[in-house]
């Protein structure tokens, strides 16, 4: 009697990896403007200078990240052959649901090592975690770029970016040189910095427009040709996931997942080779993976709030007020071991947020002199199972670090 594989002799994907999220291409496609706005703001670095702070700005998607892994390679790379260079450093770090103390905590454990004694968690504060950093990042030397991905989740972002960019200039080192690259899929973060904070950066901005098409269409074409075995695609196909992508969001993410979904559909149905019926049915499929990373990108507060609201829609008791919302909520962050915030009117603004974001429908209401007027709340066409599973697994990777 044979195996549940046995049957599983071949497969349509040359390597998969090229179709997945993490992978780093050798060559970035459809973004020359950008890179080259990148390479201008990072040379001072080849000659030993202070490095500029540098503020990337686009939606999911857009090629943020991917520009700035293969940007910190070549520079990396580069340095090498550079005799005027002092020694590079990266530090990467995500701060979705990130306090800035447990940000600059992460940053002094790099800089010492696994083999270095470990900053505490608890016990000292955000001044004293800087103070460590000041010290490590003198003890190692050289320069160090440290990219801060999700910048516009962080909580007291302007005490970051206070503190970090001017460290050297106000003496807290003087052995080392600092640069702030920060990633956000917000474009007004800037806006929303106090005064000083946009003094002291004085950063260059590079923003990251939505795909077309046609950039798409040549994106996917090189991941197909890599990932895909020969003859594994109809161009067809290509242009189909290519025009979707565009057409919602400009997303390159979207567009390689609405391929890769596509592959897995052929070859799970024993076909190899992608075509326009096979990304069709990958639509929908992604759709709700696409669903599921626009609630991460929200702050942590935020989906807090889409959550109770899932949990109301699930117990048939939406649409609901700001108040009865508030109630709810309060026991949602708290079982996450989440300090709830502290007023009805914050929790309104977020769902204010949500609404404009398209998670929300709200209803206004009006009861003349005796009720006054009020506006409820329900999820717009979300499934309540969508928020709870996504929810589960970003307190699952949190409770994993």
């Amino acid at each position: 009697m044979g195996g549940p594989f046995d049957a599983i002799t071949d497969t349509i994907f040359a390597d998969k990896s090229v179709l997945t999220e993490d992978y780093q291409p050798d060559e970035i496609l459809e973004r020359d403007e950008e890179i080259e706005e990148y390479r201008n703001a990072l040379k001072d670095v080849l000659f030993g200078r202070s490095p500029q702070n540098i503020f990337l700005y686009g939606k999911a998607g857009l090629g943020k990240t991917a520009v700035t892994n293969y940007m910190m390679d070549a520079l990396t790379e580069e340095i090498q052959q550079r005799p005027e260079a002092d020694a590079l450093h990266v530090h990467e770090q995500n701060c979705n649901g990130k306090t800035v103390f447990m940000v600059v905590r992460a940053l002094v454990n790099d800089l010492r090592g696994p083999d270095g004694e470990t900053f505490p968690k608890r016990g000292l504060g955000t001044g004293d975690a800087f103070g460590a950093l000041y010290e490590e990042l003198d003890t190692t030397g050289g320069t160090h770029l440290v990219v801060f991905d999700e910048i516009d989740h962080l909580d007291d972002v302007d005490t970051l970016l206070y503190e970090l960019p001017r460290a050297r200039s106000i003496g807290h080192i003087t052995d080392s040189r600092v640069g702030v690259i920060g990633i956000s899929n917000n474009y007004t973060f800037r806006q929303q910095l106090s005064a000083k904070v946009k003094d002291t950066l004085m950063e260059t901005e590079i923003s990251f427009s939505p795909y077309s098409a046609d950039e798409l269409r040549a994106i996917l074409e090189e991941r197909a040709e890599n990932a895909l075995k020969d003859d594994g695609y109809d161009s067809s196909a290509i242009a189909m996931a290519a025009a979707l992508a565009a057409r919602d969001m400009g997303n390159a993410r979207q567009a390689i997942d609405l391929l890769r979904v596509g592959a897995e559909v052929a070859e799970n149905q024993g076909e190899f080779r992608v075509t326009d019926e096979h990304i069709e049915r990958a639509r929908e499929r992604v759709q709700r993976g696409r669903l599921s990373d626009k609630i991460r990108d929200q702050t942590t507060h935020a989906q807090l709030v889409l959550e109770t609201l899932a949990h109301l829609e699930d117990d048939g008791e939406t649409p609901a007020r700001a108040k009865e919302i508030y109630e709810l909520y309060q026991n949602v962050a708290e079982s996450w071991a989440n300090e709830p915030l502290t007023t009805v009117r914050s929790v309104h603004s977020h769902l204010s947020d949500l609404r404009m974001l398209g998670f929300l429908k709200r209803y206004e209401r009006n009861e003349g002199l005796s009720g006054g007027q009020y506006y409820e709340f329900e999820l717009d066409d979300l499934d309540p199972e969508l928020v709870f599973d996504t929810r589960e697994d970003i307190e699952d990777v949190a409770g994993d670090s």
